[in-house]
């Protein structure tokens, strides 16, 4: 029985990234033989087991053979008679089909070590085109990645686009493109994720909303980049730059669906499109299974963002009833999470990337304001539901008196 590390740990060790986790394959062995040494199956498709101590993942070597539709439709065969070149090259990319013995010597069958260093994501054979779910992780590689330099090899990006044309894409299931996707806004460069599937023709199978947007003309005066989709990555960016949270960033991502319904005729206009925005940011969010915090979020920066931006021009009644919308009084931790999402928003421009935003501040020391103002210190005739107008009326006034200070600063 010989025991191996396999894919992304030794992968991110060569490159010198952090190894989040650790897998295992085991070459010649059979189940028996684990549970005997105390590893405890869990593996529902394939013989999968923890180690007794440390529970990382050791799996049988195997072979896999497509069977049906989708990333679950695969026959796998273990044996102890699977050699670990045959188990290595069932995986997606090359950089992920090495391995490393208790020695540390790597097994590098399908160079990866090349690829590595020449910063390439490669595909490491032509059953890549079987299992749907790498066009996604090959773009989340991108990603994650990006930094290093690494590009999709062409020949995987031309399977990547077979796959999008085969109808495979429609197989996977919400909760799985949700897991990719939001594992890969996570990552420094998220934008990148996007902008590969869009080469690849996926992000019109699943996300037509955020496809849509690119080659649609905005105001140059406001949108320097023009082009719609541009700066939804470039706002995306901004997002990823300030290391802000998954509900921002996905907010960032679909404040400006509502850009590509406008009508040909008010071009390049954008008028109501906040309100546009809210049925497909909606169906988006319906159909990929977008926690409802994250989904609300969204919502509330495509409906409201112009707001954000128009804060100094707003009166005080307008900017708390705002506030109020945000659930201000019992999360205030969400009107940050909005004020950071419209000021990505505000930098995600051509040449605007590193412009102030004193948005954001004023917004906040709003929040701090209406906040400080309790049901306590109001004067003690006062009962009932006078107690709620009069805290209105006393929030109202406080804005109006932040506001006179910033024009009198």
């Amino acid at each position: 029985m010989q025991v191996y590390l396999v894919g992304g740990a030794v992968r991110d060790r060569i490159l010198g990234h952090p190894v989040v986790e650790k897998d295992y394959v085991v070459v010649g062995a059979t189940p028996d033989q684990l549970i005997a040494q105390g590893f405890q199956p869990v593996g529902k498709d394939f013989p999968v087991f923890l180690h007794p101590e440390t529970k990382e993942e050791y799996a049988l070597a195997r072979t896999e053979r497509k069977s049906g539709h989708g990333y679950h439709g695969f026959e796998f065969f273990t044996a102890p008679d699977v050699s670990l070149e045959e188990d290595l090259i069932r995986r997606d990319l090359t950089i992920n089909a090495m391995a490393m013995d208790d020695e540390g010597q790597v097994i590098d069958p399908y160079h990866g070590l090349e690829d590595l260093n020449q910063k390439i994501l490669r595909h490491v054979s032509d059953a890549f085109i079987e299992d749907p779910l790498r066009v996604l992780r090959v773009a989340r590689f991108a990603a994650r990645y990006h930094a290093y330099g690494f590009q999709v090899a062409d020949e995987t990006l031309d399977l990547m686009r077979k796959l999008a044309q085969s109808g495979e894409l429609n197989t996977l299931t919400p909760e799985r493109v949700w897991k990719e996707t939001s594992r890969a806004l996570m990552e420094e460069h998220a934008d990148i994720y996007f902008d590969v599937l869009r080469q690849c023709g996926a992000l019109k199978v699943l996300f037509p909303e955020i496809d849509a947007l690119f080659g649609v003309p905005q105001r140059p005066e406001y949108h320097p980049e023009i082009d719609c989709g541009i700066h939804t990555l470039m706002s995306l960016k901004q997002a990823c730059k300030a290391n802000y949270s998954l509900d921002v960033r996905y907010a960032v991502l679909v404040h400006d669906l509502g850009k590509a319904l406008t009508p040909a005729e008010e071009l390049p206009r954008h008028i109501m499109h906040e309100e546009r925005g809210i049925q497909p940011v909606t169906e988006i969010s319906e159909r990929l299974h977008v926690p409802t915090l994250t989904k609300q979020l969204a919502l509330a920066v495509c409906k409201e963002h112009l707001k954000c931006h128009q804060a100094f021009t707003l009166k005080a009644g307008t900017l708390w009833r705002l506030l109020q919308r945000l659930d201000v009084l019992r999360r205030p931790e969400r009107v940050e999470a909005f004020v950071q999402a419209c000021e990505c928003d505000a930098r995600g421009r051509l040449g605007l990337e590193n412009r102030e935003y004193p948005q954001a501040k004023y917004i906040l020391e709003a929040v701090n304001v209406v906040r400080s103002i309790k049901a306590s210190d109001l004067p003690t005739d006062v009962k009932g539901p006078d107690i709620g107008e009069m805290l209105i009326q006393r929030r109202i006034e406080a804005i109006a008196e932040l506001k006179h200070g910033q024009h009198t600063a």
